[in-house]
């Protein structure tokens, strides 16, 4: 069985794949590139490089999995259309979650002893938003949605509690939160598609992806409100 991941999301495209051994473990291959453009001419040669570096070709790939967003417009797109295309042309199953709950799950790996502190996963979104998902005890629990908001607006969603913040937005949101209530760390931490591959198998399948922009061009603006307990 082997699975394949990739994320385009943000400023970097990320592929890796893993293949279980005939021991039960895994051996993953990855390949990682920062880029601010160029995802789309990109992706799918990073891909038949990987695949090739594993040994794996498309009949032995069991599941495919990519983040849907947030993100640039651009790289949502691609990372998307073409998860759908390879599932469809493979068979294989099809799973996806957020940018940022691969964030918070590479996150997890490198933070040590956070225990009940929130994890904030926050992204400069531009034009003075960013995108952002608080993650309480593991990154598999998500107390809010991914979603766009103010500094002012993120800080609120905490609700007056600790919080451990990594992503290009972090220092943004700790600086409206004021009060040493926000801990940055790793400010540079992107999505990386083996922390997606590491959790590929707890995802459910779907039939289809579905893109989450979040930021559309005529969107109208939205009352964020806090949403976490104290």
């Amino acid at each position: 069985m082997s699975l394949l991941a990739f994320d385009t999301c943000f400023g970097a495209v990320s592929v890796a794949v893993g293949r279980q051994q005939a021991d039960g473990g895994w051996l993953t291959h990855e390949a990682y590139e920062e880029m601010a453009v160029g995802q789309a001419e990109r992706l799918m040669p990073m891909i038949d490089e990987v695949m090739r570096a594993a040994g794996v070709d498309f009949t032995q790939v069991s599941r495919i999995a990519v983040t849907r967003g947030p993100g640039s417009f651009t790289g949502v797109r691609v990372g998307v259309a073409s998860a759908r295309a390879l599932a469809l042309a493979t068979g294989a199953e099809l799973v996806a979650t957020t940018s940022l709950a691969v964030v918070a799950a590479a996150a997890d790996g490198e933070l040590e002893g956070r225990g009940n502190t929130l994890l904030a996963v926050v992204m400069d979104a531009r034009r003075g938003g960013l995108y952002m998902q608080v993650f309480g005890n593991h990154a598999r629990d998500e107390l809010t949605a991914a979603s766009e908001v103010t500094p002012e607006a993120g800080a609120a969603l905490l609700a007056g509690r600790h919080a451990i913040a990594v992503g290009s937005g972090a220092q943004a949101l700790a600086r409206a939160a004021g009060e040493g209530l926000v801990e940055v760390r790793m400010p540079g931490m992107q999505p990386r598609a083996t922390s997606l591959l590491a959790i590929a198998s707890e995802l459910p399948p779907v039939e289809t992806v579905t893109p989450l922009y979040i930021r559309q061009p005529d969107a109208k603006a939205q009352a964020h409100g806090s949403l976490l307990k104290g």
